[in-house]
């Protein structure tokens, strides 16, 4: 009996084997179900950036939004009269306005996107020189540019930026828009007008200038 009693005195001052093998597979299953638990955060936290990031560089949500630009055709101040033969020169003669002169004209054919529309190079006769497109239909993106190309508009698409003059940023991706052609600009270079995404060197439609 003496024997026995010491037996269970003894099992009860030291941990069973049992014991020990069940707490140290309940610490391997803690420390298992963190890292998951961890792995699982970093995960939606990565794929949460990469979304933001999918968002702010592609922009997918303005191929959902039209925008409208619609401004009136550009009209130079009238020449100065001059005064007829015979008269005083304090009344002076109306000289005729024929108003802009056009230059060079031209449709839109699609590219990368649908695209229609008119482009008229106009002279304002006062020296400046205006591009203008006419019931304009695109796709809304992001970074898009007008360009007046060297590149015809049948030509590769991926030549459209070879040589080119940039009219600035696209008013908006419907409507009718004048863009100032600069007065180094020899039109004579340039085969087409273009609607480029600049960000993704992407043609989304291109116009013939004759």
């Amino acid at each position: 009996m003496g024997a026995d009693v010491l037996r269970n005195v003894g099992h009860g001052c030291g941990d069973h084997p049992e014991a020990r093998i069940r707490r140290e597979e309940e610490m391997t299953v803690g420390w298992a179900g963190r890292q998951r638990r961890t792995g699982i955060v970093v995960a939606l936290a990565v794929a949460a950036l990469l979304a933001i990031g999918v968002v702010v560089w592609f922009q997918p949500q303005k191929l959902l939004i039209d925008e409208r630009v619609d401004e009136a055709l550009p009209a130079a101040a009238a020449p100065p009269a001059t005064a007829a033969a015979g008269t005083e020169a304090t009344k002076p003669t109306p000289t005729a306005w024929q108003g802009p002169a056009t230059l060079a004209t031209g449709s839109f054919r699609s590219l990368g996107h649908a695209t229609s529309g008119r482009v008229v190079a106009l002279d304002l006769g006062d020296g400046t020189r205006v591009l203008r497109l006419e019931d304009l239909r695109t796709s809304n993106g992001p970074d898009l540019f007008v360009y007046l190309s060297a590149t015809p508009a049948a030509g590769p698409r991926d030549a459209f930026d070879d040589d080119f003059a940039s009219l600035g940023r696209l008013k908006a991706n419907q409507g009718n828009q004048n863009y100032a052609i600069p007065a180094g600009v020899d039109l004579r270079r340039y085969r087409s007008v273009v609607v480029w995404c600049r960000r993704f060197t992407y043609a989304f439609g291109a116009a013939p200038l004759r």
